[in-house]
């Protein structure tokens, strides 16, 4: 069974427009036209596309995608090569990974802060805290005035 860039489009959550880019950057050498020239996409198509859309969603610049492709549309001689590039983009996802969950941390501790029944007398405890320090070293004070 062949899909329509239409019908891929839609079964993958991408426009039209972002897989004719995709091809046009070289990322779909393996999609065939049919004898009136339109893309004809399989189920095997649309497995490697898959891929793709992983590889974009994780942060793979469009350059390194279409290395991956390159080495896809060489064979098997290619898999050592394909591993070092998938096994240097996990290593980024996972350190992109350990600071999304730093960032979180302190997002949880924010909302436990302004959960707690207490939030407004903590709240204005750390502002006299900043504002304390800010004065230790003969800054201005940004905080505009609250009470």
């Amino acid at each position: 069974m062949t899909y329509t860039i239409k019908e891929v489009a839609n079964k993958v959550g991408l426009s039209a427009y972002t897989l004719r880019f995709y091809d046009k950057q070289g990322l779909l050498p393996f999609v065939s036209r049919d004898q009136s020239g339109y893309r004809a996409f399989t189920d095997g198509d649309l497995h490697l596309l898959h891929t793709i859309i992983c590889l974009k969603n994780t942060g793979m610049a469009i350059s390194t995608i279409r290395q991956y492709i390159d080495y896809v549309m060489e064979g098997p001689q290619s898999i050592a090569r394909r591993r070092q590039l998938l096994t240097a983009h996990r290593d980024t996802i996972l350190a992109q990974q350990a600071r999304i969950m730093t960032n979180l941390q302190e997002v949880d501790y924010k909302l436990k802060l302004y959960s707690d029944p207490h939030a407004s007398d903590l709240v204005h405890e750390e502002l006299a805290q900043a504002k304390s320090e800010k004065h230790a070293l003969g800054l201005a004070d940004p905080f505009p005035v609250t009470e």
